[in-house]
């Protein structure tokens, strides 16, 4: 194999001579024809003994020269590459631009490279962190939050319903005085201003009490999914069964006691209030250090290539897809239920697609202005705190991601570090 020439062409797109000569060429046919042979039928010959010569006067002396790029390919520009020193973010297309027994094959190799990037005044970043005050009400809101999880419900019979409760009900629905299909059930438990219903229909029922029969009179939003109700007014032959409603604990100490591990309000008080002040620690760090990155990549000047940003999509819609299957699902499951096609659901992380690759970039392009070195101790003690967290052995983590994209990530993580010990985080 050689590496005839190498020419930039745009940006980030490389255009790369390959040269195979007769001899490679040579093996690569003996290879194919070695994988063929166990398949072809030669009279005289049992089958898999048919020598070379013998097909190749039957079919033609270029029968197995398909077969035989095909495994050039993989080892002819794999190098090419390496020798040219570049760096590719997309698979690159192949074109065989001359082929012969004399003089072998020759390749016309297009590739996308990983743009240049500069950088500058990435350090002193001006910043503000807003760390959100917590207050009284925030506290009652988490332990009212905790009354509801250790409600009850319990009947009502002193009153009419009202938002809030649950309305045990049977109803049959009908249009043009005709019952539909799919609109009549008994004993459904509606939770008055769920929003479950069409609306108008749970409003109705407020107000009504236990044993009331009646008609509520809704129409079909525009947009439902069976068409035949779709914008038609309906009734709903209405009975109430029963009214439940949640009675929550007493406030005391001794609600505290049976619902935590604490044994007085004000401690449960206490420990709400710190939970709640290191979440808004949290978040106003994790907003600043978003606020850094935004306007890092302002700092930083790359005609990046598109492919890059549909790669990052395709990792985060993989990345959703194994969050789904963990909850049963698949994507076209997930986007048959929210009414979305495959395009629209890539579209929503085109932004942050966008933003962590030119973010990646920048880091990058800082770790080799700061000669940022990683040792291979720090990668094999990285490999091990993976194994460790993953339940899996060093050499099973090498097999998922290799060390040389392990010790990229460790370099691009130190200079996110020496971006934000230097910038001026005001707050």
């Amino acid at each position: 194999m050689s590496l005839v020439s190498t020419n930039k062409i745009d940006a980030n797109k490389f255009e790369l001579e390959i040269a195979a000569d007769a001899a490679a060429f040579e093996a690569a046919i003996e290879k194919a024809y070695k994988k063929a042979r166990k398949k072809i039928n030669v009279n005289g010959f049992r089958k898999g003994n048919a020598p070379r010569k013998m097909i190749e006067k039957l079919y033609g002396e270029n029968v197995f020269w398909e077969d035989a790029i095909n495994e050039l390919i993989p080892t002819v520009v794999a190098p090419a590459v390496e020798e040219a020193a570049l760096e590719l973010v997309a698979t690159p297309d192949i074109d065989v631009t001359a082929v012969n027994k004399e003089d072998g094959v020759k390749f016309k190799v297009t590739a996308t490279v990983k743009p240049e990037v500069t950088i500058s005044d990435y350090k002193g970043i001006e910043v503000s962190k807003n760390v959100k005050a917590v207050n009284d009400e925030d506290v009652d809101k988490m332990i009212e939050s905790l009354r509801e999880r250790n409600g009850r419900m319990v009947t009502v019979e002193d009153r009419a319903a009202a938002m809030g409760d649950v309305a045990v009900i049977d109803f049959e629905g009908f249009k043009d005085g005709v019952a539909f299909d799919g609109g009549k059930e008994n004993n459904f438990e509606l939770t008055l201003g769920s929003g479950q219903f069409i609306p108008g229909f749970e409003e109705q029922i407020v107000g009504k009490n236990t044993g009331d029969e009646f008609t509520i009179n809704v129409t079909f939003p525009e947009n439902y999914q069976m068409k035949e109700l779709a914008g038609q007014p309906t009734e709903f032959k209405i009975k109430l069964n029963e009214i439940r409603s949640k009675e929550l604990p007493e406030l005391d100490d001794e609600f505290v006691k049976d619902a935590t591990d604490f044994d007085t309000l004000d401690e449960l008080k206490a420990d709400y209030k710190k939970k709640l002040e290191d979440r808004a620690a949290q978040t106003a760090e994790m907003e600043a250090d978003n606020a850094l990155y935004e306007a890092l990549i302002t700092k930083m000047s790359a005609e990046i290539p598109e492919v890059m940003f549909e790669h990052k999509i395709d990792e985060m819609v993989r990345d959703f897809e194994m969050r789904l299957s963990q909850q049963g699902l698949t994507l076209d499951m997930y986007l048959t239920y929210t009414n979305t096609d495959k395009d629209a659901f890539r579209k929503t992380f085109a932004d942050r697609a966008a933003n962590e690759v030119k973010v990646r970039l920048a880091l990058e392009a800082i770790a080799k202005l700061e000669n940022v070195e990683i040792s291979d101790e720090k990668v094999e003690e990285e490999i091990n705190k993976l194994a460790e967290q993953y339940k899996m052995t060093a050499d099973q983590v090498k097999s998922y991601v290799s060390p040389e994209a392990i010790k990229a990530d460790l370099a691009v993580a130190e200079a996110a570090k020496i971006v934000k010990d230097n910038a001026k985080i005001n707050g």
